[in-house]
């Protein structure tokens, strides 16, 4: 999503390179959506050509479902089996593949019974133009409704140090059906990487202005976060990033965070998170500087809070 739009100017060029480079190295897993970027730069058309030619060394996910007024800005959500049929054909078109691996719901619709919107995401996988299915932001129930119509692969939902939401049910739910869980924003929006300091130095258009915990209000509470994690970071010689990283690898060989990055030299600091090894001790310092809930501010403005299938 950063490649194309949120966290300041993009970067096609060096976007196209880092994910060149990621391949270079060993990352196979690639996702977008079709709301990542503005009308006239879609993020599935970078990604698509980024992976030309290369179609068979990714694991290729993206998401339909929302739609939006601007980029950044989801209005509202459309989980209709027309929409659904829609919005996968489009995708298919601007990534310029016959099929993807996996096909999310980006987020359920209240409107339409979930039940109805996965029947219509299996017809996309009858005609062969989705391997697996997956769903983003979603409770507990509906994923046991969603489930029991087709096998659902894979739930991606926000999961960080301190967004720890997922461990309140959805989780065990993917591990109790075998679903594979992805955590996004692993870094917490950049937070956890103690290179934010103050809404003051994001770009401006940056959509972390908008988001609570961002606010002077919520940030000096923040801050004494991540200050007690560098401790941590300090005694592993890694980075807050890498740490932060490895603590997510740590939950379980069911977690698969997906770290956004636009740049190459970050793209290589999160592949290194792999080599950090944790040991009990090292979790319960983490745990002890981070405890779960310890975040000040919300995850999300009001709005965006309403797109969250609870």
């Amino acid at each position: 999503m950063g490649m194309s739009q949120s966290y300041g100017t993009p970067d096609r060029a060096e976007s196209l390179a880092t994910i060149h480079q990621a391949l270079e190295l060993g990352v196979t897993f690639l996702d977008t959506a079709d709301v990542y970027g503005p009308a006239s730069a879609p993020n599935e058309v970078l990604v698509g050509e980024a992976i030309r030619g290369r179609r068979n060394e990714v694991f290729l996910a993206t998401k339909g479902g929302l739609v939006t007024d601007a980029p950044g800005s989801a209005s509202g959500v459309d989980g209709s089996p027309a929409h659904v049929r829609s919005a996968c054909d489009q995708s298919l078109r601007r990534l310029g593949v016959p099929s993807v691996d996996l096909y999310y719901l980006h987020r359920v619709d209240p409107k339409v019974p979930i039940e109805d919107t996965v029947r219509a995401m299996a017809g996309l996988v009858d005609e062969g133009k989705v391997r697996y299915l997956g769903l983003s932001e979603v409770s507990p129930q509906t994923l046991r409704r969603a489930h029991a119509v087709h096998p659902i692969t894979a739930v991606q939902s926000e999961y960080s140090l301190w967004t720890r939401d997922p461990e309140d049910g959805v989780l065990a739910v993917c591990r109790e059906l075998g679903i594979g869980f992805v955590p996004f924003s692993p870094l917490g929006r950049g937070f956890l990487t103690g290179t934010v300091r103050g809404v003051g130095e994001l770009p401006d258009g940056d959509f972390r202005r908008r988001l609570p915990r961002f606010q002077e209000t919520n940030m000096p509470n923040n801050l004494d976060l991540i200050d007690g994690l560098s401790a941590v970071a300090a005694r592993k010689k890694c980075t807050l990033a890498q740490l932060a990283l490895a603590w997510l690898l740590a939950q379980g060989d069911d977690i698969v965070p997906i770290p956004g990055t636009k740049r190459r030299k970050y793209l290589e600091e999160n592949v290194a998170a792999v080599e950090v090894g944790l040991s009990a001790s090292d979790l319960r310092s983490i745990e002890e500087a981070v405890p779960k809930g310890a975040a000040h501010g919300a995850r999300y403005s009001p709005a965006q809070l309403t797109l969250v299938n609870q």
